[in-house]
């Protein structure tokens, strides 16, 4: 199994820099941002990537700090489609095209795509490092020194392997602030 870490940053939210970030646990890291954004863009952003970057048979599992990207692109996702991407209340679906994206990522690849919410900013190491890459991004873009993309055309603006293992006893600590979603 894959296990990723995703998290989104907004500079001013709505409407500043936006970063994006994924982290796989045993591997590799990807970011990239946009010029405008929200919060909740940026993390729907940080789950398409990490679902991009991650094709093939073998099993998904991306860890986020975010309830209402899992629930887009999990619990809400089935309805919403079948209603023509209203929600319940008749209403257009806010950021469609991101949950589209990520409704289209999850279709095409041939392993399943499983969600866990964990709580962020309780010292959970992959969720650090992809809110402390998704910062960076954000700021980069906002600072010029990275150019925007946007989601459908982004490719992963930075890639780097880490070399640190996963720290048991931090992820063993971090159990308890967990919910999986399948």
């Amino acid at each position: 199994m894959i296990i990723v870490s995703t998290d989104g940053s907004c500079l001013r939210n709505p409407g500043g820099a936006i970063g994006w970030a994924w982290v796989e646990h045993d591997g590799e890291s990807a970011s990239g941002g946009g010029a405008s954004g929200t919060n909740q863009i940026a993390e729907l952003w940080a789950l398409l990537e990490a679902i991009r970057s991650h094709p093939g048979e073998q099993p998904l599992l991306i860890e986020s700090d975010s309830q209402y990207a899992i629930k887009c692109a999990s619990e809400w996702l089935a309805g919403w489609r079948r209603k023509g991407w209203k929600t319940a209340t008749g209403s257009p679906v806010k950021n469609v095209e991101l949950v589209q994206a990520i409704d289209a990522a999850i279709s095409g690849r041939s392993g399943p795509v499983r969600f866990r919410w964990v709580r962020g900013h309780v010292g959970n190491e992959f969720n650090e490092i992809a809110d402390t890459l998704a910062g960076v991004a954000a700021r980069a873009v906002r600072d010029g020194t990275l150019a925007p993309t946007s989601p459908r055309t982004s490719a992963a603006q930075t890639s780097a392997p880490r070399n640190a293992a996963p720290s048991r006893p931090a992820a063993a600590a971090a159990a308890d602030d967990v919910m999986t979603l399948f």
